[in-house]
């Protein structure tokens, strides 16, 4: 409640807690949150390896478990943190995948209008692409957040912070196709009348909808290539900085906290960088 986290985030944490004490019934360590030390922490980090948990899962586990004693701390339940000196393994950098113009448009071409929720479909990966959403943002956009005379939508993300997110002409074109032609069929469920996007039983899309909508269109154009909602973000960025557009902007528009999540999109494409070098460098 504090941090204002998501359901998915609260989820995330109490399985990263659940996961310590499998290890300690496991090992058979009778042991409460004040007894366990680093070396049993230690130990738990070396058992998620050997199961096979990649470094960024790891990672991310062992940050719950900090936080997990983090909490303890700061409720006076202990007076040490065992996790102080507990070491996450080393992440590489990963480049995210993108998409090319080429690519994003046979997507969208390859959607069969002619069948049920087509033209939803089609309205949605343009405002994907559009304003570069994640797919949580994707399902509970809402109409009353629609401000399309200003040309923008405001998006709630992750810890519910509000943002304001331009969006252009083309996602405009077909959520208004989606919204006045289609939508208005749909019988709406109840406490759902808002929700933009919405199934044939009329309640919001899950997440698990819209990816399983990419990946049968990826399969149906034989794009070889690994893709999710994200991609479609990771692609509206990349294109916004290849383009020239001020990484602060970018920032912004994604909702990132941090600029340095931001700055990944420019090591991504070389070519860019090198014309950016040839065209800026007093010495090129």
């Amino acid at each position: 409640m504090e941090k204002s986290l998501s359901e998915n985030s609260i989820e995330a944490y109490i399985h990263d807690v659940n996961k310590l004490v499998t290890f300690l019934e496991f090992k058979k360590y009778d042991l409460s949150p004040k007894d366990i030390e680093l070396k049993h922490l230690q130990g738990f980090v070396k058992w998620v390896n050997d199961l096979g948990m990649t470094a960024s899962s790891q990672a991310r586990l062992i940050s719950g478990i900090k936080g997990f004693y983090k909490y303890l701390l700061l409720e006076n339940v202990m007076n040490t943190d065992p996790t102080a000196l507990l070491e996450a393994p080393h992440l590489a950098r990963k480049l995210p995948d993108t998409l090319s113009l080429e690519d994003i448009n046979k997507l969208i071409e390859a959607i069969d209008l002619s069948k049920v929720g087509g033209q939803r479909n089609k309205a949605m990966l343009e405002t994907l692409y559009s304003c570069g959403l994640r797919v949580s943002e994707l399902v509970n956009l809402k109409i009353s957040n629609l401000f399309f005379n200003e040309d923008y939508i405001k998006v709630s993300g992750k810890g519910d912070k509000e943002r304001l997110v331009p969006i252009g002409s083309i996602a405009i074109k077909q959520i208004g196709i989606y919204r006045d032609e289609v939508r208005c069929h749909v019988p709406v469920k109840k406490d759902n009348e808002d929700y933009l996007f919405l199934n044939s039983r009329g309640k919001k899309l899950s997440r698990i909808y819209v990816f399983t909508t990419i990946k049968d269109l990826a399969m149906k154009i034989q794009l070889n290539k690994k893709i999710s909602p994200h991609t479609f973000r990771h692609s509206f960025a990349t294109h916004l900085i290849e383009g020239g557009a001020d990484l602060r902007a970018v920032q912004e528009m994604l909702g990132h906290e941090s600029i340095t999540t931001t700055e990944i999109y420019t090591h991504l494409d070389r070519d860019y960088l090198r014309e950016a070098i040839i065209q800026f460098h007093p010495r090129s």
